[in-house]
């Protein structure tokens, strides 16, 4: 066996060069299907990942009689079928009309909403930002008349993505372009832009990452990217092999300095495009992120980029606060200035297991290993949600599922039908913090079967104290088929690129810079436990 070679360090060039397009973003939805090695893809757009068992029953009938009988779980909490046949949009389309799932054909791919997936279930936050969700989806969708400054919402592009957090700071880290952050005393934070992008004047991220790729398969929006590290499970409203309780944190009092409940407003309003948020009443919150969108779009057509992130805005483009805040201020909405922050580096992902809420009732939560179910399992999910829960599905931007609603009985009978079924529903599984790219054989670029590899390596896999999946602090990891690398995390983590019969595995950072190792298909197992436990 050939020894494992050392590559040279590496570093990403500076972010400073604004892409410049001649055409609309060609990311894939329920009308406009994408063509892949394996069929026709269509994404169906589910908004904070929320859809009824009924609604689900019909995806999983439209897998099985459509598709290839597989659902594919998103990195933005929606759903792909794969395995289509290219005639057979029209139909596919019918149906998700009939089951609700398909409100606007004009405003089919704008619908990009993840939202805190616990919210309104576990008391921890400061809002139940479903409603925010469903009211920001209805602005959207809205065929809005002239004058109400929404109409030009139907021209984001497929990528452009909003973010709902109830103040636990779980998708408030994940790089939204425009993200409203749930506050005490009913109000809310709202950022256009993330840290790492322009929106209000930040520094473009230099992170490699596949949103430019002219291949939909993945993106931002990329299934099988399971990465669920450091997440731990409740039983009966208690965590499951964690030492202290670990109910997620509201962002704000009495949480450390910086965060959005502790922000204090910026003493006079200037021009100054530094980076900042607005403060604004929590009943003001969905419009005013539909008008922070609306005022990207300006700023998009000033800067003659077709950019289709805020991240991708040139510097002298982006929008500042005080515009931001006079455009709202046009439409009767007061915000505030605040002081600028960075944001939380990793999101807190949500909870595996049952998950006890003040009512009494407890929600169901698993992971699902690499994104993808069968229709089968997919069905289970559903069947057991109308039969002991509230009837609703929450998928997560982690690939998970949520079900709420159900007595504590009912929650561990549930919790262990679907752990019969193969989907994680403990801490320490060794499919935390897994992921793959689509690969081999459903995309042509890729040079492997990365989701096969990515499960050799989790059958080898072990924490080594004697329990099975990774310890707390280990990176997440993430295996590409080609240099795309489409749908991998942010912040730090394990690259495990196929480059034909051979791997890089490489530890990556935020900022470009890498280090790793070439290694044979036989050398990835131990090479990725290796560079998993690199601090």
């Amino acid at each position: 066996m050939l020894a494992a070679m050392p590559l040279p360090p590496t570093t990403a060039p500076p972010g400073d060069e604004t892409p410049v397009r001649g055409r609309d973003d060609a990311c894939p939805g329920a009308l406009r299907l994408h063509s892949a090695d394996d069929g026709a893809l269509a994404r169906v757009r589910l908004p904070a990942g929320l859809l009824t068992a009924r609604q689900a029953l019909v995806l999983a009938l439209a897998a099985e009689e459509l598709g290839d009988s597989r659902l594919d779980l998103t990195s933005r909490g929606n759903l792909q079928l794969r395995g289509l046949d290219a005639g057979c949009g029209a139909g596919l389309a019918a149906r998700l009309r009939t089951a609700g799932l398909l409100p606007s054909d004009r405003h089919d791919r704008v619908r990009n909403i993840v939202a805190s997936p616990l919210s309104g279930l576990d008391g921890a936050g400061y809002a139940d930002v479903s409603a925010w969700a469903r009211e920001l989806d209805a602005l959207l969708c809205d065929n809005a008349p002239a004058g109400s400054g929404l109409a030009e919402l139907a021209g984001l592009s497929g990528r452009f993505l909003f973010a709902l957090d109830d103040g636990r700071g779980d998708v408030a880290a994940l790089g939204a372009d425009v993200t409203l952050i749930a506050t005490p005393g009913g109000e809310a934070v709202l950022r256009l832009g993330s840290a790492g992008g322009h929106g209000l004047a930040r520094p473009k991220s230099t992170a490699p990452n596949a949103t430019d790729s002219p291949d939909t398969t993945g993106h931002a929006d990329a299934p099988g990217h399971a990465d669920t590290s450091g997440v731990a499970a409740r039983r009966d409203g208690r965590p499951v092999g964690e030492d202290t309780p670990s109910r997620a944190r509201p962002l704000g009092p009495p949480g450390p300095a910086g965060h959005p409940g502790n922000m204090k407003p910026r003493p006079a309003p200037g021009g100054d495009p530094a980076g900042a948020e607005l403060r604004v009443r929590a009943a003001n919150a969905p419009r005013a992120a539909a008008l922070a969108a609306v005022a990207f779009l300006d700023a998009v057509r000033a800067s003659g980029t077709r950019a289709w992130r805020v991240s991708e805005l040139p510097a002298r483009h982006a929008v500042t606060t005080d515009q931001l805040a006079g455009r709202l201020a046009e439409a009767g909405i007061q915000a505030t200035p605040l002081a600028p922050h960075s944001p939380a580096t990793a999101p807190s992902t949500p909870l595996v297991g049952l998950v006890a809420g003040p009512d009494g009732r407890c929600a169901v939560s698993v992971a699902v290993p690499l994104g993808r179910l069968t229709a089968a399992r997919w069905r289970l999910l559903a069947e057991l949600a109308a039969r002991g829960g509230s009837g609703e599905l929450r998928v997560t931007p982690w690939r998970g599922v949520v079900l709420p609603g159900f007595s504590p009985g009912g929650a561990g009978a549930a919790l262990r039908e679907l752990a019969d079924a193969g989907l994680v529903t403990a801490p320490h599984s060794p499919w935390f913090g897994v992921g793959a790219c689509t690969g081999r054989p459903g995309c042509a670029k890729s040079l492997a079967d990365v989701r096969a590899e990515a499960a050799r390596a989790v059958a080898g896999d072990a924490s080594g104290d004697g329990r099975p999946g990774p310890p707390r602090g280990r990176l997440p990891v993430y295996f590409s088929g080609c240099e795309r690398r489409c749908g991998h995390p942010g912040g730090r983590w394990v690259d495990v690129l196929a480059t034909g019969d051979r791997y890089q595995v490489t530890v990556r950072d935020a900022t470009g810079s890498a280090r790793g190792v070439d290694v044979t298909a036989e050398q990835v197992a131990d090479a990725v436990a290796a560079a998993r436990g690199t601090t």
